[in-house]
């Protein structure tokens, strides 16, 4: 299995060279940096997000050009050659149907495949047909819980159905390490490690899983928050290449 980190960009300033140790790096297009992009052509493997979600908080209430966006989003997939980009899966913002439309408009422009997004509102029917489809699906909605730990049943099946169907599966922002052990998607992606800035909680690789561990006595702060977030990238990079050889 691949574990792709995300949000690369986290890293302190003055250990960005860091990220070249990351095998497989994931990033959002609306976010992504120039400095960023000598190191993931470089990486083995790279999934490029449309950072739609992220674009659409900034602007408010303000109204969105999302042709504009598909334009541009499209022509740099194209420009750098990124081999695989996710959909704009804004199904509750625009409906499927429309979903449908910028994702051919997305896939003339960048002039390739895409990888689509499936959430549970669009029915098993339609992730069937995607696995027919597609060389390479992914599964949304786990990270905003509109997949809920019951839900998750349904996953080997859904698997076993992609890989029957010659596609690899991703599973968008699933960073609950031991049921990776469980549920073996092709690639899986996660920011977790940046948590450790948020919550001052330490991510440590116990050979097997990620376990998280508080070293901030209550009512305390984090002095230096960069040293904590390489300490923590550096443990998800022993995750990453233990489900390389493991998962």
């Amino acid at each position: 299995m691949r574990v792709f980190l995300a949000a690369t960009s986290s890293l302190p300033r003055d250990k960005r060279d860091e990220v070249k140790k990351s095998k497989y790096i994931l990033e959002s297009f609306y976010s992504l940096e120039p400095w960023q992009l000598p190191y993931i052509k470089g990486a083995q493997d790279f999934l490029l997000d449309s950072g739609a979600f992220t674009f659409m908080a900034t602007k408010k209430n303000a109204k969105i050009n999302w042709g504009e966006y598909i334009e541009q989003y499209g022509e740099f997939v194209r420009k750098h050659d990124i081999k695989n980009f996710f959909e704009l899966d804004i199904d509750p913002i625009v409906g499927y149907e429309k979903v449908l439309e910028y994702r051919a408009m997305l896939e003339r422009i960048a002039n390739r495949q895409c990888i689509p997004v499936w959430h549970k509102s669009r029915g098993l029917e339609e992730y069937r047909k995607m696995c027919q489809e597609y060389s390479y699906v992914s599964i949304g909605g786990i990270v905003t819980r509109e997949l809920k730990k019951q839900h998750f049943n349904m996953f080997p099946a859904m698997i076993q159905y992609a890989h029957e169907n010659n596609a690899r599966i991703h599973a968008l922002g699933f960073t609950q390490t031991t049921l990776l052990h469980k549920y073996h998607f092709d690639t899986v992606d996660s920011s977790s490690w940046t948590y450790g800035q948020r919550y001052t909680h330490a991510c440590i690789f116990d050979g097997q899983n990620i376990i998280w561990k508080s070293f901030i006595q209550p009512g305390k702060r984090c002095r230096d928050l960069d040293k904590f977030n390489l300490f923590n990238f550096n443990e998800w990079l022993k995750f990453q290449q233990y489900a390389d050889l493991r998962l």
